[in-house]
């Protein structure tokens, strides 16, 4: 697990023409990096460290900084995006991909994989029909239901579950305990009893998708719930049946979008926020944390509160809320006034 000066610009997208002996092994915050470690300078609020850090290279934004005894920079567009590009390679030389079909694993006859190129760890159990993407790796006492398809190069963490026939993209994650085609929520009101409406829709996940732990995605009643190419969920998020989820969405924690909504491209739904059934989301807009959305965003732009309204006319109307207390007692005062000054 080491990189050369040349390696690491290569990887990072940068270029050198000098020559540095140092072998670099690792990854460190700037306080806590060592000389064969590398770092980066993501906000600027970090920069002061930039004197006093040991680590043997900093990407850093493209600018001027002053000159290290210690220390080489690096510049590059995107410090914190070509970190990540660090982690990950030194996250496969921790862990490289070893192919095989764990002895403790219960496949099917009927699944199609290539034992040579995918890996099954145990307790994993994949149901007939179910075809596996070459370079996909399912984790401990994952469960794939029957005629699930999973594209290349997935990682599905241990404890997910793949419900009957959902499919998934190729470079999809899957983090621990997450469920991906759950029955969806429907129920009719029969003789004073609830009735089970039969879902029996899947989900759709595209490219390049991320789900985080324990979070559940259901299955559409009828047709697919979907999920946009390179859309990011968070961990704890509900998604209901039939709904549509655009490309490079952002769903984070403890959110949920009932039933049959859309969203389109590059939407944000924040934290703690909810979205009600059957509603319409425009590319680009972001509903701001613990918000409740109840009616249709038409344009981009940053929505809040419950119901969600557009920031500013959210935030004027929380300044007059915190005024009220003092209006108040101004109107209290001003009534004193008028009773002393009219007469008995």
């Amino acid at each position: 697990m080491s990189l050369s000066w040349q390696q690491l610009h290569h990887l990072v997208g940068a270029s050198s023409d000098e020559e540095v002996s140092t072998v670099f092994t690792g990854i460190g915050a700037l306080d806590d990096a060592g000389p064969q470690d590398v770092s980066f300078l993501g906000n600027p609020r970090y920069e002061p460290q930039l004197a006093d850090t040991a680590a043997g290279a900093v990407l850093v934004p493209e600018g001027d900084y002053s000159v290290s005894d210690t220390c080489r920079f690096i510049s590059v567009p995107n410090p914190s995006g070509a970190f990540s590009k660090l982690i990950d390679y030194f996250q496969q030389q921790a862990n490289p991909f070893v192919p095989g079909v764990s002895s403790g694993a219960h496949v099917d006859d009927g699944v199609s994989l290539d034992p040579e190129k995918v890996r099954v760890a145990p307790g994993v159990v994949i149901e007939r029909g179910a075809v596996i993407g070459d370079g996909t790796r399912i984790g401990p006492g994952c469960l794939i239901g029957s005629e699930v398809v999973i594209g290349r190069d997935c990682i599905l963490h241990s404890g997910v579950v793949v419900r009957e026939r959902c499919t998934l993209g190729d470079r999809v994650v899957l983090q621990p305990g997450c469920v991906i085609g759950s029955d969806g929520y429907g129920f009719d009101l029969v003789e004073g009893r609830h009735q089970k409406v039969p879902q029996v829709g899947i989900v759709k996940i595209d490219d390049d998708v991320e789900v985080g732990a324990n979070s559940c995605l259901d299955r559409a009643r009828f047709g697919a719930t979907v999920i946009g190419e390179g859309t990011k969920i968070d961990n704890l998020v509900q998604i209901a049946h039939n709904v549509k989820i655009g490309k490079h969405c952002l769903v984070v924690a403890q959110s949920g979008v009932a039933g049959s909504s859309k969203l389109g491209n590059y939407v944000t739904i924040a934290a703690q926020s909810g979205v009600a059934g059957h509603l319409e989301i425009a590319d680009q807009a972001i509903l701001s944390a613990q918000s409740g959305l109840l009616k249709n965003i038409s344009q981009p732009g940053v929505y809040m509160g419950t119901p969600a309204r557009p920031m500013k006319a959210e935030q004027r109307k929380m300044a007059a809320v915190a005024r009220l207390p003092k209006l108040r007692e101004e109107l209290r005062d001003l009534k004193k006034k008028l009773e002393d000054l009219l007469p008995e």
